[in-house]
């Protein structure tokens, strides 16, 4: 099994990165590959909305890391997103990345209706957020970061799963052990599933 993860938060020891290395701590021990990229640190452009995409399935601008990323998610079974939330949405490089990476999830029939290109796959998305439960679903806090990127893998036909972090405030910068196992056992479930079916 190959699995990825995508680490949209700018914080390399924050919440976000202890909820993933969790993760992938999880898929290594049952000897799953695991991939990780680090969206702060990777160097790509922003999409220039030009469309040329649609008709020929790959991103027209010059090659950079979002051309590997969308290669690196293509082999991959499982992907796994964390993004803090700012302003009731997803990482702004985290968008800019996925806004790169349309025709990996996406194609156009004849008459321009959507057309999934990763049915069957698999996503996880795990969104953290200071406002605590249960504010953070009705503001549209980490609800809001999770829908944004249910909407791409939906788009894209994958099965998505989400574990939002609420209330980070509380104890800055430490994943709390109850959410420590709601990863834990999420992975168990995902590794499972996609064992099953390969």
């Amino acid at each position: 099994m190959k699995a990825l993860i995508i680490n949209g938060s700018p914080r390399p020891q924050g919440v976000i990165a202890q909820a993933l290395d969790t993760a992938a701590d999880e898929l290594r021990q049952a000897g799953a590959d695991v991939d990780r990229i680090d969206v702060y640190r990777e160097e790509f452009h922003a999409c220039v909305g030009c469309m040329q995409c649609r008709t020929t399935a790959i991103c027209s601008l010059p090659r950079d890391a979002a051309h590997t990323a969308g290669e690196r998610i293509a082999t991959a079974d499982l992907l796994i997103v964390g993004t803090p939330t700012y302003w009731g949405g997803m990482s702004a490089r985290l968008k800019m990345l996925f806004e790169r990476l349309v025709p990996l999830f996406m194609g156009e029939s004849a008459l321009g209706i959507p057309q999934p290109r990763q049915k069957g796959k698999r996503a996880l998305v795990i969104a953290a957020c200071t406002t605590p439960w249960p504010f953070n679903l009705w503001m549209r806090q980490s609800r809001g970061a999770v829908q944004s990127l249910y909407e791409i893998f939906h788009t894209g036909g994958m099965k998505t799963h989400a574990i939002q972090l609420a209330g980070t405030r509380k104890e800055p910068g430490k994943l709390p052990d109850k959410k420590r196992g709601q990863i834990i056992l999420r992975m168990k479930k995902e590794i499972k599933i996609i064992d099953k079916h390969q």
